[in-house]
């Protein structure tokens, strides 16, 4: 059985793989940035039994990261697998995006993704054993109107995932990147708004009438369960034929199909009629 770190498991994905992973037997250090947020899965472990352990980590804080690490490998002698699956989301036009806001998510979705990187690998080297996971995003394949700071964010994990699993692959470790489309979780709920957007800004309409015609993609008026992710994470730590990339969701695998197949222009064309979206 393997020993598994999760980041962001206060909700959504992350709480659902810690669940995920425990139940199929592995010991998890399920981290979040407050463990008080962390009720649900201290009562699913006691009540099921699970092998549950909730850890203070706050990947914007490189002492914490550092700490919270340390104690995994104090405690279980190794980290098998690492799941960085903390992130924010945000949502806004560009131009009304300041630089602090942008800082921001960067420095949750890609930084924090790579401090906690940098202080598994060394321990992973030298056990030449591991597997990485790193929760990214259809919008790191596609870049969506008003969703392009976090998807700048996502773009940028997707640049050094792929980078870095050149680099580790001769330690034997590898890395696999989850690009989940649209699912049910509390991310939209909490995504940041840019402080200048709202009433009076000349993008408003135009965002509204894109949401709208998002809802004309075939399979988003379905409901789309987090499970979903949660078991592909999990999969893709044992996936017999390993991949980089996996695609979670009809939207995603619908949207990132099209991505490999047209060059840009076919895709922009193919999208904007199939949403009926033009200028």
């Amino acid at each position: 059985m393997a020993t598994v770190l999760i980041t962001g498991c206060s909700s959504g994905f992350g709480k659902l793989a810690a669940l995920h992973f425990a139940r199929k037997g592995d010991t998890v250090y399920a981290s979040m940035r407050n463990t008080e947020k962390g009720a649900e899965l201290e009562q699913a472990r006691d009540e099921e039994k699970l092998k549950i352990e909730l850890l203070q980590l706050d990947v914007t804080d490189e002492a914490s990261v550092k700490k919270a690490v340390a104690h995994v490998i104090d405690a279980a002698g190794q980290i098998d697998v690492l799941v960085n699956n903390a992130g924010i989301g945000a949502h806004g036009p560009i131009e009304e995006t300041e630089d602090d806001e942008a800082k921001e998510i960067f420095e949750t979705n890609f930084f924090g993704a790579l401090r906690v990187i940098r202080a598994a690998l060394p321990h992973m080297r030298e056990k030449k054993t591991g597997v990485i996971v790193n929760v990214s995003s259809l919008a790191g394949r596609v870049g969506p109107p008003f969703d392009g700071i976090y998807s700048a964010s996502k773009f940028a994990l997707e640049a050094v995932s792929e980078a870095l699993n050149y680099e580790v692959h001769p330690f034997g470790i590898r890395v696999a990147l989850i690009e989940p489309g649209g699912f049910e979780t509390n991310i939209g709920s909490t995504r940041r708004i840019p402080r200048g957007y709202g009433e009076g800004s000349p993008y408003l309409a135009l965002d509204q009438r894109f949401e709208e015609a998002l809802t004309k993609l075939p399979g988003r008026d379905e409901e789309s369960d987090p499970q979903t992710v949660a078991e592909a994470i999990y999969n893709a730590v044992h996936d017999e034929e390993p991949k980089l990339r996996y695609l979670v969701g009809k939207d995603a695998e619908m949207i990132g199909g099209l991505r490999k197949q047209l060059d840009d222009e076919q895709f922009e064309q193919t999208i904007r009629q199939a949403l009926d979206f033009w200028d």
